[in-house]
């Protein structure tokens, strides 16, 4: 019976470690080493102020139902047009989204038949590059007038290699809500969790609605990488450079269509998940950049590892104490864990349940979520690892 209480204390602290103690942590830490606060909110810049050159990349396939909405929101953009050039790259789209492109003199249009996936796609527009800093946006996602403005500010510190922006999912079209709603709070968390490891040390890995890096430290990827902006940011970080995070530049996307849609995308990425542990296997040496390492492996690692199993060791643990009569408080936590499953599987058996209870909507998210790594962790086993993007079709809604 020690066994089994060991494993459930273990299994248990892992989960809450990952999912809110390392937060704990470094929220006490960045009150100890009070580092500076972030620059103030960046009013209109003034004639004197030298701007960076800014190559603004969007890669794109078959986007045409968004890619008219998609330029006019980057032209958009409150920056000096001399600053700025706009590099949209179509390659391997089938449809009329490379000629919606063309059709636009202020977007330079990189197209080729052949689709060997967004890392290619991204490799090869870094190279016709020809501003100082990158700016890298999804098709599928508008960004606010100000986005390029609050992101270049951080470049004024040399120490600052990268910038990542905020993701916000917006409320879907009336009735399609069994994604949209877990989605917008996980990604409410997410942005905390960036908020507090920018300032304690570096955001530990970018996402690719919105993020930046300084051209130079672009290092150029394998065509088979999933999470091309997640690695791409960690490798500019282990050049001893932070990636900062800046809330005030953020990406407005709408959540996945169905719930299917949405497990594909969640598996894939839990697989290229994998794929990063590997391929950033030096992080894992603590020694060498222990902040950094010390995020990663808290924020990222363990979710994608240790986590999802973990909670299914620390049920069957409180399974056997609770049946072995170990005590009210096994019993307590066993019938707790009942409860919590119980919710999500009746949020899946009976969908409707989901709009009524908030608290039944996080069960099966969260269940949710952790199902996806472990059908991506067996993905990730079958090698068939693609860089190839897959699209998983958006809920439909006007964005603004």
């Amino acid at each position: 019976m020690q066994f089994w209480l060991y494993l459930f204390i273990i299994s248990c602290f892992l989960v809450f470690y990952n999912y809110a103690g390392y937060a704990i942590i470094v929220l006490v830490l960045n009150k100890l080493q009070k580092k500076t606060s972030p620059p103030a909110r960046l009013e209109a810049a003034s004639p004197e102020e030298k701007l960076p050159g800014v190559s603004f990349i969007v890669a794109a396939y078959n986007e045409e139902d968004c890619i008219r909405q998609k330029i006019a929101n980057s032209l958009e953009q409150d920056y000096p047009r001399e600053k700025i050039e706009f590099l949209f790259i179509t390659d391997g789209s089938t449809d009329q989204t490379a000629a919606i492109c063309r059709q636009n003199t202020f977007i330079r249009t990189l197209h080729q038949p052949e689709r060997k996936g967004k890392s290619a796609a991204i490799n090869r527009a870094v190279t016709e590059a020809g501003h100082e800093i990158l700016i890298f946006s999804d098709a599928n996602t508008m960004l606010n007038k100000e986005a390029v403005r609050y992101i270049t500010r951080h470049y004024r510190d040399e120490k600052v290699g990268g910038v990542a922006g905020e993701k916000k999912v917006l409320p879907a079209a009336a009735g399609i809500d069994e994604v949209g709603d877990g989605e917008g709070l996980y990604w409410k968390y997410e942005s905390f969790l960036k908020k507090i490891d920018a300032a304690f040390y570096s955001v530990a890995g970018a996402a690719g609605e919105l993020f930046s890096f300084r051209t130079r430290l672009y290092e150029p990827l394998p065509h088979n990488i999933i999470l091309d902006d997640f690695v791409s940011s960690l490798k500019v970080a282990q050049k001893g450079y932070r990636i900062e995070y800046e809330p005030e530049a953020y990406a407005m996307e709408l959540p996945s269509f169905s719930l299917h849609d949405e497990q594909k995308r969640k598996v894939r990425i839990a697989a290229g998940g994998f794929q990063s542990i590997v391929l950033l296997s030096s992080l894992l040496a603590f020694w060498r950049s222990p902040r950094l390492s010390f995020l990663y492996i808290s924020h990222r690692v363990l979710r994608w590892t240790l986590s999802p199993l973990c909670m299914i060791l620390a049920f069957i643990s409180n399974a056997v104490l609770f049946f072995g009569s170990a005590g009210p408080i096994y019993t307590l936590l066993f019938l707790g864990q009942l409860a919590f499953y119980g919710m999500a599987a009746a949020a899946w058996l009976l969908p409707p349940l989901k709009k009524r209870s908030k608290i039944i909507k996080l069960a099966y998210y969260f269940v949710f979520m952790n199902t996806s790594v472990i059908l991506g962790f067996f993905r990730f086993l079958r090698g068939n690892q693609s860089g190839v993007w897959e699209k998983a079709q958006r809920a439909s809604a006007a964005l603004h």
